[in-house]
Formats: C-alpha cells, sequence, structure tokens
C-alpha cells in the first residue's frame, strides 16, 4: 500500500499530490497531523530509507524553532528523536512518499522522477 504522509495547508506537500496525479501514481493520502506516525512506523521508514533521523525532522517548521530543537537533535539519542517525531506530526519533514520498496522524505521533483517513473 502506497501512502503519502502530508499536511494539506503545506504548499510542498500540494505540489507533490499534483505530480502524483499527474503521473498517474495511486497513493493514499494521509493527514500527517490528525494521523501522526507512530514509532514503530518511523523506525521502520528511517532503517528502510537509509537515512539519518536528523533528515526526518521539518528543521523550517515553527514547533521545530519554538522548541529549539537544534541542539537536541545533535545530541539525543535516534530511540529520543523517533519518540519526539511520533509526537507531534508537524515535526516531521513532509511528504513522505511510503511505498514497499522505498521511503522518500520532502518533495524535490528530479529525485521523484528518478525513482517513481
Amino acid at each position: 500500500m502506497t501512502q503519502l504522509l502530508h499536511y494539506p495547508k503545506c504548499g510542498t506537500c500540494r505540489k507533490a499530490i499534483k505530480w502524483l496525479q499527474e503521473n498517474n501514481i495511486d497513493f493514499i493520502p494521509r493527514d500527517i497531523v490528525t494521523e501522526k506516525p507512530s514509532k514503530e512506523e518511523l523506525a521502520s521508514w528511517i532503517r528502510m530509507s537509509g537515512l539519518p533521523v536528523q533528515k526526518f525532522f521539518n528543521t523550517s517548521g515553527q514547533i521545530y524553532k519554538e522548541r529549539n530543537l537544534k541542539e537536541i537533535v545533535k545530541t539525543a539519542s535516534e530511540e529520543e528523536l523517533i519518540e519526539l517525531l511520533a509526537s507531534e506530526g508537524k515535526l516531521v519533514k513532509r511528504p513522505v512518499f511510503v511505498n514497499d520498496d522505498m521511503i522518500l522524505v520532502g518533495f524535490k521533483e528530479p529525485e521523484w522522477t528518478e525513482k517513481l517513473k
């Protein structure tokens, strides 16, 4: 099952949805705030993506800045960071494209074109 975790008010997420629709790529939309990812999902996605956990943080988001997470992210354990991400959907960089073979974090059209077409 292919999912796209997104935030409806996010312009980048809307671009990603439009791109997926234009390229006939089926997905199930999932609001990252109302259906936030679990610790287990995040741990699995991070492992599968091969990216460090820090790449899953929405570093330009208001909550990230308000809580001064820049310093915390540098020193906290992966387990602590995953718990933090699972606590608040808006902390997760979005959109997150999830299928059985891959995880794409953030919408970069050239990368998505290369991996999904």
